[in-house]
């Protein structure tokens, strides 16, 4: 049971020092001295936050990765190794993922000659941003790759559950953001300003109108509204207004006409109340695509790691920027159980830890599967 108490050991320490997307700088020097002890070959990609390291040698190359980053949320969870710091915490489970993808990359350590090749470990940062998978790609991380394996804590299913399915089975994020300007007054004297509230009800109305009135009931597509604030006080009219919020799809075509129909409501509004909205419109992770032949290779492997093994219907609503490495190399993407009472990005999550025991195993006889196949 050593590796699994060290795994978890790992993971609390990751817990209680938890850093936001793109500062994950302590993050990742405990990264590099894990790997340094266990004598694990690290490379230099030049990366401000985030590690990339190898075991293994030869032509052929696999990738594992991890995200490394926490999210802006203050943690609700009493225990000895909660977040020490305010408003920040790993409320999406990344702490379970580096301290599982460190144990199994000991694991394949110690087993490197019987490798056919080599398994890199990308330990990416900014997942929460969106950027860092792509960041990765750019730096040529992965270059030459022929898989890179990921996995995610899924607090829907139960530990000892894994959950799978070929082709899309994450969702396009997207967010929107209006930034409504009017002219302030006197809360008595409604009549001397041009009031940004009223277009900031209307237009939040209206947002929710795309969906059940404007989507085909065969496409499918969410759109939420996550911030809204507009003044300071109760007796005066504010001069703006801000809503911003979030757009998940999974064609392309339904994507571009829900941008569109936000921009069209906006451009609307802007002209029925005369009031100036700056639109902003970005396109964060697409779907992550799971390739077919790995999916298959996945569900063997962690039916013999002991799994139960769910294979989804329909692709799942949230993000994850995975994606930015399944656009250019062969990829497949797990949900593997966490079971808990709160689901991610709540600051209630607390996770089973016996997720730990079988996640690394399941890795490492992946890994060493697809390297000593014929290529």
């Amino acid at each position: 049971m050593y590796d699994y108490e060290q795994t978890i050991e790992w993971r609390r320490m990751f817990h209680r020092y938890p850093e936001l997307s793109d500062e994950e700088y302590r993050t990742t020097k405990n990264i590099k001295k894990i790997l340094k002890k266990f004598d694990i070959k690290i490379l230099d990609f030049d990366l401000e936050t985030g590690v990339v390291a190898e075991v293994g040698s030869g032509d052929r190359m696999i990738a594992i990765r991890s995200d490394i980053d926490a999210l802006p949320i203050h943690e609700e969870v009493f225990n000895t190794f909660r977040s020490k710091y305010d408003d920040v915490m790993h409320a999406c489970g990344h702490d379970i993922h580096m301290a599982s993808v460190l144990s199994a990359a000991v694991k394949l350590k110690r087993i490197e000659d019987e490798l056919q090749g080599r398994v890199r470990f990308v330990f990416q940062p900014a997942e929460e941003l969106g950027h860092g998978a792509t960041d990765m790609v750019k730096a040529n991380v992965l270059e030459g790759c022929e898989a890179i394996l990921g996995f995610h804590n899924y607090p829907s299913l139960k530990v000892g559950e894994f959950g799978v399915k070929s082709g899309i089975l994450t969702s396009n994020v997207d967010r929107f953001e209006f930034e409504i300007t009017g002219k302030g007054a006197h809360a008595a004297r409604p009549e001397d300003g041009n009031d940004p509230s009223i277009v900031l009800g209307q237009l939040i109305t209206s947002i929710q109108s795309i969906v059940s009135r404007n989507v085909s009931a065969f496409d499918r597509a969410v759109v939420s509204i996550g911030e809204v604030t507009s003044g300071k006080t109760w007796n005066v009219i504010p001069e703006t207004a801000y809503v911003q919020g979030t757009v998940r799809t999974f064609d392309k075509k339904v994507q571009s006409y829900v941008e569109k129909r936000l921009k069209d409501i906006a451009t609307g509004l802007e002209t029925m109340f005369d009031v100036d909205i700056k639109t902003t419109y970005t396109h964060l992770p697409g779907a992550v695509y799971n390739d077919y032949k790995l999916t298959e290779q996945s569900i063997e492997v962690a039916k013999e790691t002991g799994y139960d093994v769910t294979i989804f219907d329909e692709p799942l609503t949230i993000g994850e920027d995975f994606s930015g490495f399944t656009k250019h190399y062969p990829g497949v993407f797990v949900m593997i159980g966490s079971e808990s009472e709160y689901q991610l990005h709540h600051p209630k999550y607390d996770p089973d830890e016996g997720i730990l025991e079988k996640v690394p195993d399941y890795f490492v006889t992946l890994a060493k599967r697809l390297l000593n196949q014929e290529s």
